[in-house]
Parts: structure tokens; sequence; C-alpha cells
């Protein structure tokens, strides 16, 4: 499979994704804004919310709106979404989790 995900250019799907989950790191070729959401689905919403942090663009605003609404915090994910121009989210956390990792994949 080939990786250009700085970039979205990337032909990995959601299944290779997940799959990456059981390594101790994420792929070295993911944004930090997927790096977050792997970080998430392992449990650990600090780090997830590092990397997202650091990514000050679109796709880091809408990975930390959805860390805030998953920590309860309505008000920090209200702000990360519009910073990312997305309509607050009003799925099942798995849902989003999903939309995003699709939509950030390409």
């Amino acid at each position: 499979m080939a990786f250009c995900l700085a970039s979205r250019h990337t032909k990995m799907t959601l299944e290779d994704f997940r799959q990456s989950l059981t390594s101790t790191e994420p792929p070295a070729e993911l944004t930090l804004a997927l790096t977050g959401l792997c970080s998430d689905a392992k449990g650990d919403w600090t780090r997830a919310h590092e990397s997202a942090q650091q990514d000050e663009g679109k796709d880091g605003s809408w990975v930390h709106a959805y860390l805030h609404r998953k920590e309860g915090d309505q008000g920090n994910a209200a702000y990360s979404y519009s910073r990312a121009r997305k309509p607050v989210c009003h799925e099942p956390l798995d849902a989003e989790w999903v939309s995003i990792v699709r939509e950030l994949l390409g």
C-alpha cells in the first residue's frame, strides 16, 4: 500500500487504518490529525489531544473538536468545530471517529 498522507494522497483504507492500531506506534506517514485518532482509539486521550493541537489546520481542529466532545467539554468542542468549518456533531462518538478517519484518508 502507498502512503502520502501529509498531502491526503493515499491508498490506505479505513480497514488498513484500523489494522495499524495493533502496532505500538502509529505509522510514521500519518498526519498529526490521524495520529491523534490512532491515540484516541488506543485509549490515550492526552496523547490524542497533543497530536490534534499540533495540527493548527482544519483537520487538527476537527479532531480537537471530537476529542473535546468526547470528554464532555461542549464549549471547547463547538469552538473547534467552527475552526474546522464543520457543524457540531451529534452522531455517536464512534460514528464520528469513523467519519473523520474516512475523510482524512481521502
